[in-house]
């Protein structure tokens, strides 16, 4: 008769696995679990013993998963998110229905916080926690839903595209008077707000000029590693911010920024909702998600209209 009744290796030796394998990093998963990176390495030395498997190939710089490895942390990682969806639905009905929604601090004062708040006069029954954050939000048990600009890496996580903007310069008005018509060139060599951030998926001001055919140089300006703050500076008048032009619609229409010349580019990767699949989120969290891509498809629409 077996030891344990679903024939399972301990349960502290599958998650020390599933942590090392999604951040493919013994390091990582021992930060995460609160233990030294050599307790890690030795539960999964144990669970491979015990498989008589390859779970991961060691490297220089790292790790890797084997094909064994990447099949366990798929069931693993399922698994471990219909037990967490579980005991939130669990939760939700001894707390209330609560759902919690992340995104950047700039899609979230721009566009998200407005729509959430106009949700809970709709549904006032429902709470919704937001989480804000200026990395890429990648799946968590705590987030039932969240804004990401491109694609979420996880195949488990159901993506809705939402609208895809145009980057264009922005600056004060005044600014925007001053440089009215401008040529490109003469663009180039003002002062530009630079954002410095880890997130590769962002458009610089060299890939915007660039797009837009011009090869010469740049003002050096000023950089910042906020958006807001990079908005708040070309707000101020010390500089020109590259600026998404749905999501700054309340900035524009109200005038506290203005467009720089009539040049504009598709930005590269569209913005999407990513969740769980629907069968595993809380009809809370199903009636948020559904609001919010009405939302950004009537906001769209409307943006459309006015172009036209």
């Amino acid at each position: 008769m077996s030891r344990r009744y679903y024939s399972l290796p301990p349960l502290t030796t599958l998650a020390a696995f599933e942590a090392a394998a999604r951040h493919l990093s013994f390091k990582n998963a021992a930060s995460e679990l609160s233990v030294t990176p050599g307790a890690v390495s030795h539960q999964i030395k144990a669970l491979e013993s015990e498989l008589g498997a390859q779970l991961f190939r060691r490297k220089h710089r790292g790790v890797e998963l084997t094909e064994d490895g990447e099949s366990l942390f798929e069931a693993l990682a399922s698994s471990f998110a219909k037990v967490s969806q579980c005991l939130k639905s669990i939760q939700h009905r001894s707390d209330g229905n609560r759902v919690t929604v992340g995104a950047t601090s700039a899609v979230a004062s721009l566009w998200l916080s407005p729509a959430v708040i106009r949700f809970w006069r709709a549904h006032p029954d429902i709470d919704v926690d937001q989480r804000i954050q200026d990395e890429q939000f990648l799946s968590a048990p705590e987030i039932d839903l969240y804004i990401r600009y491109g694609l979420d890496p996880d195949p488990r996580m159901q993506q809705t595209e939402l609208f895809r903007d145009r980057l264009v310069a922005v600056g004060a008005p005044a600014m925007a008077a001053r440089l009215a018509g401008c040529a490109l060139a003469d663009l180039a060599r003002e002062r530009l707000i630079h954002l410095q951030s880890d997130n590769k998926a962002w458009t610089t001001w060299p890939d915007w000029f660039r797009e837009l055919g011009h090869d010469g140089p740049l003002a050096p300006g000023i950089r910042v590693n906020n958006y807001a703050v990079a908005l708040q500076a070309a707000e101020d008048g010390a500089g020109v911010a590259l600026g998404w032009r749905r999501l700054l619609r309340p900035l524009l229409e109200t005038g506290r920024l203005a467009p720089i010349g009539a040049f504009s580019v598709a930005a590269p990767h569209r913005f999407h909702l990513v969740g769980y699949p629907d069968d595993e989120l809380s009809e809370a969290a199903r009636r948020l998600k559904d609001w919010i891509i009405a939302d950004a498809a009537m906001y769209s629409d409307e943006m459309n209209s006015t172009q036209d």
